[in-house]
């Protein structure tokens, strides 16, 4: 998985766990500056994997809502099901090199 990828997918599984997060928190959470989330959540949008909602009439004007769309959601599985192929295959290699 590119390190692009493996960006957005992160995103995607915050996003998921806490829809309501602000931008700060969860660039603080990814380690990420704001400019590398803004960017993530951008690519994210235009791929149509999220859906951006804000609440104009919220007196903090900062109240945004990350939405996973249906395809963003099959994403997130195809993703999560790549990590896991490739953490088990990495386990396997390790248990042969161990075995030797």
């Amino acid at each position: 998985m590119s390190n692009n990828n493996q960006d957005q997918f992160n995103v995607l599984r915050k996003i998921n766990k806490n829809p309501k997060s602000t931008q700060r928190q969860l660039a603080e959470e990814l380690g990420f500056s704001l400019g590398k989330l803004n960017y993530c959540l951008k690519a994210l949008k235009d791929k149509g994997l999220i859906k951006i909602n804000n609440f104009q009439n919220n007196p903090n004007k900062f109240g945004y809502v990350y939405i996973l769309t249906p395809k963003g959601i099959s994403e997130k599985t195809k993703l999560t099901l790549n990590f896991m192929k490739r953490k088990m295959k990495e386990y396997d290699e390790l248990k042969r090199e161990i075995e030797e």
